[in-house]
């Protein structure tokens, strides 16, 4: 098994292509290890001194490194983790609905508007926020407001306030005249 790299925009994270699925559907982002007890690839990864945050995609997995730990000390560690985890044909998640969020779905009560903007993030911003190794969750929209979360390599990435500001929010302004403003939520 050969696990790829990737530089992602936030210099505290790193993005790991196995070259396998990771999830089927959805993604799973776990920032501690005490909310990854699902997840036994999550557990093994925060075992390792430094790892402060595991996303899991489609295809890829990205981990978050304290500010203090150096990538060339950690990612050994953090690839062997991965390649026996794989190798030994493990589950990444043994109860996936506690830990995925699939964005793919859409809540009957969604008024027109959410249901645009839901789309809109699904089709054109999801897809270039995975490339970095994130992804953004719809958490309302409200007095214009649209409310977003950043996970994976988009949490506390230096470049994440333009992305809402001026390419989330610019974007959704243009389709959907009702939305005033993009905020990240907690």
């Amino acid at each position: 098994m050969f696990i790829q790299t990737e530089q992602t925009p936030n210099p505290a994270t790193l993005k790991f292509l196995p070259g396998c699925p990771v999830l089927d559907g959805g993604t799973a982002f776990f920032e501690a290890k005490e909310a990854a007890s699902n997840s036994p690839l999550a557990l093994r990864l925060f075992e390792i001194e430094g790892v402060t945050g595991v996303f899991f995609g489609g295809d890829f997995i990205t981990i978050t490194k304290a500010e203090d730990k150096e990538w060339y000390i950690l990612k050994p560690s953090i690839l062997g983790t991965i390649m026996e985890h794989f190798t030994a044909g493990r589950p990444v998640i043994t109860d996936a609905s506690a830990a995925m969020s699939s964005h793919a779905e859409s809540d009957e009560d969604d008024d027109e508007i959410v249901s645009q903007i839901k789309e809109l993030l699904d089709t054109r911003v999801r897809p270039a926020v995975a490339q970095d190794g994130g992804d953004i969750v719809f958490h309302g929209f409200e007095n214009g407001i649209v409310y977003l979360h950043m996970q994976g390599a988009c949490a506390g990435c230096p470049s994440s306030t333009a992305t809402l500001k001026m390419g989330i929010e610019n974007m959704l302004r243009h389709y959907i005249p009702e939305v005033s403003e993009v905020r990240a939520s907690a």
